[in-house]
């Protein structure tokens, strides 16, 4: 119980380390969050501070989600209960960072990094659907909206997991889903910007 606790609190502080924004603030100087639309994840990154960075803070941040649940796992001897716990920690730390008065990211890379660690090929056939979203209509949030609310059900389908896993899954897509809130409203208005595919000549 004691050390299944401490999964998920460990879950939380890996989730809230706010790696974009430590790089764009030693890369360029300034906080990210002044930036764009303000999120502290790899594509509000790019946009500040270059796409490399972006890649960087991707990974980082994917590589939080996995280390969550991998830690709990070996803190509360796999139990389910316990790694879908701090799963859905690290996606809310992300999302609500204690380091940074709770003003975090969108957490699409972080719980993709959780969720690979309980089912990567429902992982990947979500990251799939982002791919061929943002590869249609160039709208990165489209893509992480569809990409979410498809991976429970890719991984339901694919792992028929165990219940607390799949309300996991759950939560943290409806978590992702939430925060692209604000993406949603300007894509319904037509004023959310779109990706560009082609370097400009």
């Amino acid at each position: 119980m004691a050390m299944g606790a401490l999964s998920v609190l460990l879950g939380y502080l890996l989730g809230a380390i706010p790696f974009g924004y430590l790089l764009v603030k030693l890369r360029r100087g300034k906080d990210v969050r002044g930036v764009g639309s303000g999120s502290t994840g790899a594509t509000n990154v790019a946009r500040a501070a270059g796409p490399l960075v972006g890649l960087i803070t991707l990974l980082l941040d994917a590589g939080k989600g996995f280390g969550a649940v991998a830690a709990a796992a070996w803190l509360a001897r796999s139990e389910p209960e316990w790694m879908a716990g701090a799963a859905v920690a690290a996606i809310v730390g992300h999302s609500f960072p204690v380091f940074l008065r709770f003003r975090g990211g969108k957490s699409v890379a972080t719980a993709l990094g959780a969720f690979l660690y309980f089912a990567p090929l429902a992982a990947a056939a979500a990251l799939g659907v982002w791919l061929v979203a943002v590869a249609l209509w160039r709208y990165v949030s489209l893509g992480s909206v569809l990409a979410a609310a498809a991976f429970p059900l890719f991984a339901y389908g694919l792992y028929r997991p165990p219940l607390a896993i799949t309300l996991a899954a759950g939560v943290g897509a409806s978590i992702v889903i939430l925060r692209h809130w604000s993406n949603l409203e300007r894509l319904v208005r037509g004023t959310e910007p779109r990706v560009e595919l082609k370097r400009k000549s």
